[in-house]
C-alpha cells in the first residue's frame, strides 16, 4: 500500500514518534495552527490517520493531547 511520495504505509509507521515529536517540538516553539498543519509531519501523520484510522489518532487529536502534555510538564516544573 502506497502512501505520500511514494513512502509505504510501513515507513510511515515506523517515523511515527519522530512525526509526534516534530509535531511537539512546534508547538513548544509556539507556532500558530495553521502553520503547523502546513508542516511535513502534520501531513504524514494524516496521512497515517486516513489510511489507518484505528490506530492512529488524527493530528488534531494528536495536537490536543501534546497540549495537554506541555501544561503539564510545565506546571511540574513550576511546581518544583
Amino acid at each position: 500500500m502506497s502512501a505520500s511520495n511514494g513512502l509505504t504505509i510501513g515507513e510511515l509507521e515506523a517515523k511515527y514518534f519522530l512525526y509526534r515529536k516534530a509535531l511537539k517540538q512546534l508547538l513548544l516553539e509556539g507556532r500558530s495552527t495553521a502553520g503547523i498543519e502546513k508542516t511535513l509531519c502534520w501531513s504524514r501523520l494524516e496521512t497515517l490517520h486516513n489510511c489507518l484510522p484505528r490506530q492512529y489518532k488524527s493530528p488534531d487529536h494528536i495536537r490536543h493531547q501534546l497540549v495537554r502534555e506541555i501544561e503539564q510538564e510545565r506546571a511540574a516544573a513550576a511546581g518544583a
